[in-house]
């Protein structure tokens, strides 16, 4: 008899909830929960591939150690032996910082890692610890930090309630929202444009979002920043700046209006290929629209000038007076572990950057994070604190970052190197020890990061759809059990004794002696479930411990997190300003100092030839998802796209020789009218045919990595991310 669980989606933001169908240990169906409270019975391919991942022959199942440069598979105290005897004496003897720590977005869909990779941060003590972020998001975290106090206090466009749209360098048609999680956005958008709603986007490419909006204005790659401070400089020179209620809580209007004044559309449009006109007739649009917001993502954050573009779409959202109204660009409320709904509101800390810099290029810390295109260099250059091991954590920078063939090479040069992975991929191929992760259906969710930036307010739960195997540990005891071995407490260890030593210290910080008396409260859970109750009790729609009768608590959200229930729909968006605010001045700050300052460096030269962009497909979220059947069926989608024009002009025919100033590459061409000429795009993620690579299914169409012809020198330098985007490249028929 078919038994049905509720599951929630972990291979994109747009976390949907699914119905998982099984019989035994097998499964059967998948499709989208009808009564989910976020998704409403929407998925996409990747949510139905989680029988072929939980299925695949190539996932591990069991640690491996490398002898003899050969993968041999072996238990879990061997495993942690080995890690023993040679990771322990390189932190020792050589200091924390001789062990750097990457960190990859699949973490972010896992409340076992998130919540407990900041345990082994804390126990490591290196300053080499990098992630993802620095790949795609950290100027938008960064400019939210700047603005509003903290890096995850990012506005979202309420699009249910939105009249006009405003879209740059994002493809949510394609990815559900990034740094928005908005399931079936298709759906929305359509819906919105039935109401007499308008979209416009702003793209080098017709990507699939552009095709089904309103307007498409191809823009110059890499030229953002022209544009959206030709749009600032018109509301403020035609007067259109409105800020409503917010003009009680923001500093730096002023110094804003210079900031942006000499940047007039009459001198912006030759550099960023928007006319002047159509550049201030957006600005007047914005203005004019009752509920309007500006939404810019990875485009507009993988360039040089990504955290001064990802501040001006949040000026533009305040002058047009959209910002934290409904309709516009507003903020979550999540009910867990979002630390802009805890301690005093209104005011903060606010966030500070370059508490320490990369040894080699100086680059600065962020987030707590160091730019992870510096770990080549890191580990290559001799030294006091050269990286010589390397801790990965569902991470694979030889794909996923700039400069891959040069990473691989200095991979090699390591004294150690340990991977958590579920994959031998490009990356793990290096390592000395591979402990394997859980399949999704093994093991719980609950989204940490997501409800923080998610388009409506929600709480959901699910469990696992099966046991694990005997033996197999699940993730976050792995990582305690890092944690020991590093805090030299050996292998031996109680791994419920640290989980219970640490939650007493988060639970006394703020209970006091009052300790006691609430762990008590967080019995019978245990680790992240004790986590995760703990936050929903201590959130905005918590119970407060008895305090708040009928307030949230995990045994609520479980309840109600069933195949029928679907979750706890806790509303749409409300206003949240001033009470959201963790800024020192307790304001919007509307120009900080280095922001302006970057902003003053923005210029631009001739167009080269060429220019390279990356993009996305549903089907191809992550690099590991090519070796999923279901996503990997279909037309090859790691081509090179064309204009007509330029293929011909060049006499290009079924390949074409892609150069840059770091590397070379032959890729297949996409002959398509929906580039603009002059600019050719290849997605990130490609290029499984390297040796030692256990993906049986990606290897058979394996593309080609474009990473390899970005430079891994080339960064935004307020928040360390990689330029992916709006690179010179050469083109030859090959």
């Amino acid at each position: 008899m078919p038994t049905s669980h509720y599951r929630i989606c972990p291979l994109c933001e747009a976390c949907c909830g699914l119905e998982v169908k099984t019989e035994g240990r097998q499964v059967i169906a998948i499709r989208g929960a009808e009564r989910d409270v976020l998704s409403h019975g929407y998925l996409c391919p990747k949510g139905v591939s989680l029988k072929d991942l939980h299925e695949d022959p190539d996932r591990l199942r069991t640690p491996l150690i490398k002898r003899d440069g050969v993968f041999v598979e072996a238990s879990w105290d061997e495993a942690f032996a080995e890690i023993e005897r040679r990771l322990l004496p390189v932190h020792r003897d050589q200091g924390p910082d001789a062990v750097a720590l990457t960190i990859g977005n699949p973490a972010a869909h896992k409340v076992n890692l998130l919540a407990y990779t900041p345990r082994l941060v804390k126990s490591l003590g290196s300053r080499n610890v990098m992630s993802a972020s620095t790949l795609d998001q950290m100027p938008k975290q960064l400019s939210a930090g700047l603005m509003f106090g903290h890096w995850l206090s990012i506005p979202l466009p309420d699009i249910e309630r939105c009249d006009y749209l405003l879209i740059l360098g994002g493809n949510p048609m394609v990815s559900n929202g990034s740094l928005w999680t908005v399931p079936d956005y298709r759906g929305k958008a359509k819906a919105m444009r039935a109401r007499g709603g308008r979209i416009v986007v702003v793209d080098p490419r017709r990507s699939e979002t552009a095709a089904a909006a309103d307007e498409h204005l191809p823009i110059r790659p890499g030229t953002d920043a022209l544009l959206l401070a030709g749009i600032a400089h018109t509301l403020f020179d035609e007067g259109l700046v409105r800020l409503g209620r917010l003009a009680a809580h923001v500093n730096g209007l002023d110094e804003a209006r210079a900031a942006v004044a000499p940047f007039a559309p009459e001198v912006t449009a030759a550099g960023c290929g928007i006319p002047a006109e159509t550049q201030r007739r957006l600005a007047r649009e914005l203005a004019a629209a009752p509920r309007a917001a500006v939404y810019g993502r990875i485009g507009t954050c993988t360039t040089r000038f990504g955290t001064v573009n990802s501040w001006l779409v949040d000026l533009i959202n305040v002058l047009t007076g959209h910002l934290d109204q409904e309709g516009g660009a507003m903020f979550a409320k999540a009910a867990a572990f979002a630390p802009n709904t805890q301690g005093q509101p209104g005011r903060g800390k606010g966030v500070t950057t370059g508490r320490r810099h990369s040894r080699v290029s100086g680059a600065p810390e962020v987030y707590g994070e160091l730019p992870i295109t510096v770990l080549a260099e890191e580990i290559e250059t001799p030294g006091p604190g050269q990286v010589k091991a390397l801790i990965t954590i569902a991470s694979n920078p030889v794909l996923s970052a700039p400069n891959g063939p040069r990473l691989a090479r200095a991979l090699d040069g390591l004294d150690f190197m340990l991977s958590l992975d579920i994959y031998v991929n490009e990356t793990t191929r290096h390592a000395d020890v591979i402990l394997p992760g859980l399949s999704p259906l093994e093991d719980l969710h609950f989204d940490v990061a997501f409800p923080q930036l998610s388009h409506r307010n929600h709480a959901r739960f699910s469990g696992p759809v099966f046991d694990t195997a005997p033996g197999t540990p699940q993730e976050w005891q792995t990582l305690l059990r890092l944690c020991a071995l590093l805090e030299g407490r050996g292998l031996g260890v109680d791994v419920q004794q640290l989980d219970d030593e640490a939650i007493e210290a988060d639970v006394r910080r703020f209970a006091g002696d009052q300790t006691p008396a609430v762990l008590a409260a967080l019995e019978p859970w245990r680790g992240p479930e004790r986590l995760i109750d703990l936050q929903l009790r201590m959130g905005p729609y918590g119970d407060q411990f008895g305090r708040q009768p009928g307030g949230l608590n995990l045994a609520a959200v479980k309840a109600a997190s069933t195949v029928e229930g679907g979750g706890v729909d806790l509303g749409a968006l409300t206003p949240r300003i001033p009470e959201l605010l963790r800024t020192p001045s307790g304001k919007i700050e509307l120009a900080p100092a280095a922001l302006l300052a970057d902003l003053a460096a923005v210029t631009t030269g001739p167009a080269p030839e060429f220019t390279l962009i990356g993009r996305r497909d549903t089907r191809s979220g992550n690099s590991w998802m090519h070796n999923l059947p279901v996503l990997a069926k279909g037309p090859e989608r790691c081509t090179l796209l064309v204009h007509p024009a330029d293929a011909d002009r060049l006499g290009l025919a079924e390949f074409a020789k892609v150069s840059s100033a770091v590397g070379e590459l032959v890729a297949r061409v996409e002959r398509s009218a929906d580039m603009s000429p002059g600019v050719v795009s290849l997605p990130h993620g490609w290029g499984h045919d390297l040796d030692g690579v256990r993906l049986g299914v990606a290897r058979e169409r394996p593309g080609v990595n474009m990473n390899a012809l970005l430079d891994d020198a080339a960064r935004d330098p307020l928040s360390g991310n990689a330029v992916l985007g709006g690179v010179a490249v050469e083109i030859a028929p090959a």
